[in-house]
C-alpha cells in the first residue's frame, strides 16, 4: 500500500497563501494532530496493556495509535523485570479510509499485533518510500480467521520533497518523516520487534498490567505442565472448540493428541524467550511466542512456536498454534 505523494513541500505558513482549499485543510489537520501528541504524554505509570511480555533479547517494541495519529517506542526494560519503559513518540500517516483493514485496496491500515519481517533499504525502493520501508506480517493468522485480506502493509518515509502529510494519506501503511524513522530504525529487530497497531491505546497502571501479566503466565505454566503429565483430557481443554491450525480442526487435533500420548512413557516440555502481547482488536486474543523444547522417549523436536489464545466463557483457550 502506497503513501499518497504530495509533491511540494510547504517550508513556512507563509507558504499558504493562495494554496488550494485542500491543502490548507490538510495543513490544519497535520498541526492538531502534531500538537495533541505533545500535549498528550502518556503518564509515567502507565503502560500500554499489549506489552504483557517481551523476551530478553528483544530490545524495543513499536505500538502505533492511529485515532492520535502517534507511534509510542518501548524499551524492554531488563533490571526491572521486563518492564515497558517510555523512549520517544512520533507523528505518523495512517491510510487515507482510517484503520481496521479488511480486503486489498480498502486504503486502511490494520488493527493487530505484528512483527517486521523485513529491512528494505532506500537504494533498492521508489523515492516514494523515502529513507527505507520494513514490511509487517499483515495479515496474519488472526486476520485470516477474521476473513481479512490484503498485502504490502509497512512502516515507511516519505519522498525525499515531501514535508507536510495529513493524518490520513496513505493506502495502509504506518508512515513517518524520514528523519522519524531513522530514528527507529536503528531499534528494529527483523522478525522479532513487534508492531502493534491500535485504534485507540488502552493504558494501564503498573499494578493493573503486572496482574494481566501474571495470570497469563500462570495459564501458560499450566498449559505446559499440563501437557507434561501425559493427562490427554486435561491438556486439550486449553484448546477452544474453534481451533483450526495445520489443516485440522479441534476434533482432528484432539484425536491425535490422544493417539500420540497414548505411546508416551515421559514428556518434557521447556518454553523459553516467551513474548505475550494482547491483541488491540475487540475480541480478547493474546499473541504468545516462544522457543519450544520438546522431548520425549520416542522424539526430540525444538521449534518456534506461535500461539493465539482467546477469552471464552471467563477463560483463556488457544484457537490456533504453528510455526512462528
Amino acid at each position: 500500500d502506497l503513501l499518497l505523494a504530495r509533491s511540494q513541500p510547504i517550508t513556512a505558513f507563509g507558504a499558504l497563501n493562495g494554496a488550494p482549499p485542500d491543502k490548507v485543510a490538510d495543513l490544519r489537520a497535520e498541526a492538531i494532530a502534531r500538537l495533541a501528541g505533545y500535549r498528550e504524554k502518556p503518564a509515567a505509570n502507565y503502560v500500554p496493556r499489549y506489552l504483557l511480555q517481551m523476551p530478553p533479547d528483544q530490545r524495543y517494541a513499536i505500538v502505533v495509535d492511529t485515532q492520535r495519529s502517534r507511534l509510542y517506542v518501548y524499551e524492554n526494560d531488563a533490571a526491572n523485570g521486563g518492564r515497558p519503559r517510555f523512549v520517544a513518540d512520533y507523528y505518523v500517516t495512517q491510510g487515507k479510509l482510517g484503520a481496521d483493514k479488511l480486503s486489498e485496496g480498502d486504503k486502511k491500515t490494520p488493527i493487530g499485533v505484528y512483527h517486521v519481517t523485513a529491512n528494505l533499504p532506500k537504494q533498492k525502493l521508489a523515492d516514494l518510500y523515502g529513507s527505507g520501508a520494513y514490511p509487517i506480517n499483515y495479515p496474519n493468522e488472526w486476520d485470516k480467521r477474521q476473513g481479512r485480506g490484503g498485502s504490502g502493509i509497512w512502516l515507511h518515509g516519505t519522498p525525499s520533497d515531501t514535508f507536510s502529510r495529513p493524518p490520513r494519506a496513505s493506502d495502509g501503511c504506518v508512515v513517518l518523516a524520514n528523519q522519524d524513522l531513522d530514528a527507529i530504525a536503528k531499534n528494529l529487530q527483523i522478525g522479532l520487534t513487534p508492531v502493534i497497531i491500535s485504534n485507540s491505546v488502552e493504558w494501564l497502571s503498573l499494578d493493573d498490567w503486572s496482574k494481566e501479566r501474571s495470570e497469563l503466565n500462570r495459564t501458560l505454566e499450566t498449559w505446559r505442565t499440563d501437557w507434561e503429565s501425559r493427562d490427554t483430557e486435561r491438556f486439550i481443554k486449553h484448546y477452544s472448540r474453534r481451533f483450526q491450525a495445520n489443516g485440522q480442526n479441534f476434533d482432528q487435533f484432539a484425536s491425535q493428541k490422544r493417539q500420540v500420548n497414548a505411546g508416551k512413557e515421559w514428556i518434557k516440555v521447556k518454553v523459553e524467550n516467551l513474548s505475550v502481547f494482547r491483541n488491540p482488536g475487540r475480541e480478547e486474543v493474546v499473541v504468545v511466542t516462544f522457543d519450544q523444547d520438546y522431548r520425549s522417549n520416542s522424539l526430540t523436536n525444538v521449534m518456534k512456536k506461535r500461539q493465539y489464545w482467546v477469552r471464552e466463557d471467563g477463560k483463556w483457550k488457544i484457537i490456533y498454534e504453528g510455526a512462528a
